[in-house]
């Protein structure tokens, strides 16, 4: 299947969010164990839920991209049928 430039963006985007998720839960933890281990929980909590906002936000935009990259084809499709059917008609009227 042929990427475009746009698609492995987002796909690269999506896969460093991930990293990002993992990796800044555990920085945002070790941060904030000074202020206790409930606090540097819910902060990490609070991390992650942004992080995976993100995440979801860009896993819907290549879902679009793909929708949109599958209406195109489909319309292409239905042109060359509907052109063909124009063809056939103009024929069978000669």
């Amino acid at each position: 299947m042929k990427r475009n430039s746009h698609s492995l963006l987002l796909s690269f985007l999506s896969g460093a969010s991930w990293a990002f998720a993992i990796i800044g839960v555990w920085v945002t933890f070790q941060s904030f164990i000074f202020l206790g281990f409930i606090n540097a929980l819910l902060f990490s909590f609070l991390f992650l839920f942004i992080a995976l906002l993100v995440i979801v936000i860009l896993e819907n935009l290549l879902l679009a991209r793909d929708h949109y990259e599958e209406s195109l084809k489909q319309t292409e499709l239905l042109e060359e049928i509907r052109d063909a059917q124009k063809m056939v008609d103009s024929s069978t009227s000669e």
